[in-house]
């Protein structure tokens, strides 16, 4: 493995962990669905991390735009 593909698998490793914290502060309806897609995009990540990184992005701005629970609205 080369230097620099283990700094993209670091960033990719990063933005996985911010999108779990997300998917965590989802209201349960949202939550369900979005878990599984969440699910889908770690495993493709193991296989081909340019394309999950391709589908992250895409998956992070879906997820900013749901609204949070609101018991975790106030304190994250």
């Amino acid at each position: 493995m080369a230097a620099d593909d283990r700094l993209e698998d670091d960033s990719l490793a990063r933005r996985l962990r911010e999108a779990h914290r997300r998917v965590r502060m989802l209201p349960p309806a949202d939550r369900e669905r979005l878990a599984r897609r969440y699910l889908a995009i770690c495993d493709l990540a193991k296989r081909d991390p340019r394309r999950a990184s391709t589908r992250l992005d895409a998956f992070l701005a879906e997820v900013a735009d749901t609204p949070r629970a609101q018991e975790n609205a106030d304190g994250d």
